[in-house]
């Protein structure tokens, strides 16, 4: 597999594993509101560059996404519910 295409996979892979995990994410308060918002916008921009064939640009916005999900579980604003 070539660079290209691993870049797609990777990409697809985690995009579609947080569009899944984030349904059962919810907000402790208006900070984790934010970062809910701030998660759903680079999902949103993942689609958006991998659509337009930025792949680079489209893998950054989802490792984001994860760094905020991420963060804001840790830091207690988040909370996954399952």
């Amino acid at each position: 597999m070539g660079e290209k295409e691993e870049l797609i996979a990777e990409t697809k892979k985690w995009l579609e594993r947080i569009k899944a995990r984030i349904k059962n994410v919810s907000a402790c308060n208006e900070k984790g509101e934010e970062f809910l918002r701030n998660i759903k916008a680079y999902i949103s921009d993942t689609e958006y560059f991998f659509e337009r064939g930025d792949l680079v640009r489209a893998f950054e916005c989802v490792v984001w996404a994860w760094a905020w999900l991420e963060i804001g579980l840790d830091i207690g604003i988040l909370v996954e519910v399952k």
